[in-house]
């Protein structure tokens, strides 16, 4: 099997949006924050507004291909936008099909590196999960983060409480090779 990230090209648009958005019930939607309650773009706005300001040639946004096959984003934000000095990360692999396969484990660990790489200065990298989904937490732990956080009972989803949970890594303890 053949991972790869890469950058979103317009050509890229349309099938994104058929595998990420099309189906509004989508199985990712109940594990990527679904106590959120943001709409999924629609077609005609991702195709000719949010895709080409937001995806396109985006560096902070990128595509996860399998053996030719889109099947997911990686993506990247400061939290303090301004220093950039806090950078959290954020995967989703969209087809229940390919979960567990270990795509998203290879993927973060290509995303980690590629940040690191293109944030010298940077000496720490986090992502924030929820404590329902133990698939993520593993994924954090399978590429040597840490847990550095739980905020506990602070998320409603199906009329429970769930922790916030925060991964992170330092660069010295990254995988750069």
């Amino acid at each position: 099997m053949t991972i790869e990230i890469r950058k979103f090209t317009e050509a890229d648009l349309e099938a994104f949006w058929q595998l990420a958005f099309s189906d509004s019930d989508a199985e990712w939607t109940k594990w990527d924050a679904p106590y959120f309650t943001d709409a999924l773009p629609e077609y005609a706005d991702f195709i000719d507004r949010m895709g080409p300001e937001t995806f396109v040639d985006n560096e902070m946004r990128q595509l996860i291909i399998v053996d030719g096959q889109l099947v997911g984003m990686v993506s990247a934000y400061f939290e303090d936008a301004d220093l950039k000095r806090w950078l959290e990360i954020g995967i989703i692999i969209y087809q229940q099909s390919t979960w567990q396969h270990g795509i998203g484990t290879a993927a973060i660990k290509m995303w980690i590196k590629q940040m690191f790489n293109q944030f010298p200065s940077l000496p720490h990298i986090g992502f924030t999960t929820w404590s329902g989904n133990q698939r993520m937490m593993r994924v954090g732990e399978k590429v040597g983060m840490q847990l550095e956080g739980r905020i506990r009972q602070v998320r409603y989803w199906q009329g429970q409480y769930w922790d916030s949970i925060k991964y992170g890594i330092l660069r010295e303890e990254a995988d750069l090779q």
